[in-house]
């Protein structure tokens, strides 16, 4: 058995005390233990043992000493960065729970012994094939859940990394790189995210009662029409979503689907640079979100990489479900976590995995125009905005696992990425640069493995540059390095396309602003 699909489980019995009434009693001193989450519970389950993978290009060496003294400053004040998940032997039925140990650092912080030829000669090489090690090394759980990897030789992109993996019961991806990077410098500086969307239903909000304005009534029933329409759209997802579950909706067997068994396989880390600039230029041509933009060349580069490599003549439009990870904190600046960091509790961003699901699809299908790719894109995320479909997901997720426990909750959860082709994700990071313990961070690039999909596809913004990272099963998909190059070459072919477009961001708002005066 692969001991990194199991929960692995600290059982042991609990040192407790009661008092007079025969009541549990706390130790003076004593961290009291907290119950490990729901979702939490869920990722300790052997069929949905996921773990987070992110590389920090540093653009200096490592100073071990430096890292070291950062860490202990800064993450170990964090309960989840200094606690393990234990069973209680002396009560049945209770769930595991996070309980504060001793934290040796020389096993979180590790120096692999690598070939000084391969660093020399290869070594974007070398630390793909690293990372993609790391896939298949089991993670001790008698331990914290942590890690850093010291690959201390230059690259094309950076002088030096850190790679950091973590289970992903410690938290999602979003609290775990905000945290990271709030461990980066003083909260006077710290950077932050970009500000969400305001809600669709808050957005179509109808103006009070009282206002003279003789086109209430107007906006009265479109805010009535389209609260229906998000009705309408979140039960046809939710129905969607629990055939998907049930397994009665699957992808039909193609050439980006995961094979049995591939979450158990290597996965191999691919990365590279986007320009922002470019993306945001072909936002504002098309008069979208990056978002947007960033469906569209992933659709533009999975077709290319498709049609080439099966030589259908892509005469048909085929459609692949991706698992797309949306993150529903109400807010996600890094200056409340800072504080969280500092010190060691919770406030009210809430830790751990706040994630909901939702079901995208993307159309491979050949364009002689690019930009046609971002249009579809764009009508597909209107779609989905009208829905609330990951917030559905999210609920439904902790009602069954309340009523049936953890592992038919995982059972379901793993047949609906088993039933989907792609799990996608986007995460926005900081505007300006930022240094972990006098570091400076050059690039971000997060991953996870552990899903059954042979491709998985993230996007993480971090200054002006956007890293699109892809963890890729190579045995089902060979030529890792060819699709790369077709995400960068849509990109490219969009950008080009959309320069000889007539920007229509100013025609729109002339027109938006005349439909206003009216």
């Amino acid at each position: 058995m692969d001991l990194r699909r199991g929960s692995m489980l600290r059982q042991r019995k609990l040192a407790i005390e009661t008092d007079s009434k025969g009541e549990r009693a706390t130790r003076e001193g004593e961290e009291e233990e907290e119950p490990v989450s729901p979702v939490g519970r869920l990722f300790l389950e052997p069929r949905f043992c996921w773990y987070i993978v992110c590389v920090l290009g540093l653009g200096a060496p490592v100073d071990l000493a430096g890292l070291r003294a950062g860490i202990e400053a800064t993450l170990l004040r964090h309960p989840r960065f200094c606690s393990v998940v234990v069973m209680d032997e002396l009560e049945e039925g209770t769930s595991p729970k996070w309980v504060r140990t001793t934290v040796e650092l020389d096993e979180h912080i590790i120096v692999p012994n690598l070939d000084p030829a391969a660093m020399l000669i290869e070594p974007d090489r070398t630390l793909e094939d690293y990372l993609s090690s790391l896939s298949t090394l089991p993670m001790d759980h008698s331990r914290p859940l942590w890690e850093f990897h010291v690959l201390d030789f230059p690259t094309s992109e950076a002088a030096a990394a850190l790679a950091f993996r973590a289970h992903h019961s410690l938290g999602d991806g979003t609290s775990l790189l905000s945290l990271l990077v709030a461990s980066a410098g003083s909260s006077k500086v710290l950077p932050t995210t970009a500000p969400r969307r305001v809600s669709t239903i808050k957005a179509l909000s109808p103006r009070s009662p009282s206002s003279a304005d003789k086109g209430a009534m107007v906006v009265f029933t479109v805010w009535i029409v389209s609260l229906l329409l998000i009705v309408w759209h979140t039960i046809v997802d939710i129905a969607c979503f629990v055939a998907t579950a049930a397994s009665m909706l699957r992808d039909p067997p193609a050439l980006f689907k995961g094979a049995d068994g591939v979450e158990f396989r290597p996965k191999c880390f691919l990365n590279h640079k986007l320009s922002l600039d470019d993306i945001k230029y072909v936002k504002s041509v098309m008069c979208c979100t990056v978002n947007d933009v960033l469906l569209g060349v992933t659709s533009a580069a999975l077709s290319r990489y498709y049609f080439r490599k099966t030589g259908e003549t892509g005469k048909r439009n085929i459609k692949v479900r991706s698992t797309f990870i949306v993150n529903l904190r109400k807010m996600t600046g890094l200056h409340t976590l800072a504080s969280m960091m500092k010190s060691g509790k919770d406030n009210d961003v809430k830790w751990g995995n706040q994630l909901g699901y939702m079901l995208l699809p993307f159309h491979i299908e050949k364009h002689d125009d690019p930009l046609k790719y971002v249009e579809k894109a764009m009508r597909v995320a209107h779609r989905k905005k009208s829905s609330m479909e990951s917030v559905f997901t999210n609920w439904s997720a902790s009602m069954i696992q309340k009523i049936f426990g953890s592992k038919a909750t995982a059972s379901l959860c793993y047949a609906l990425f088993k039933n989907t082709t792609i799990l996608f994700s986007n995460m926005v990071g900081p505007t300006e640069q930022v240094a972990l313990y006098g570091h400076p961070i050059l690039y971000i690039a997060p991953s996870i493995y552990g899903q059954p999909h042979a491709l998985t596809i993230h996007y993480q913004s971090y200054m002006n540059i956007v890293k699109l990272v892809l963890a890729i099963d190579e045995a089902q998909l060979p030529n890792v390095d060819g699709l790369l190059e077709d995400f960068i070459e849509s990109l490219k072919l969009i950008r080009e396309a959309a320069s000889g477009k007539p920007r229509v961001v100013e025609e729109r708002s002339r027109e938006e602003h005349r439909h206003g005066e009216t």
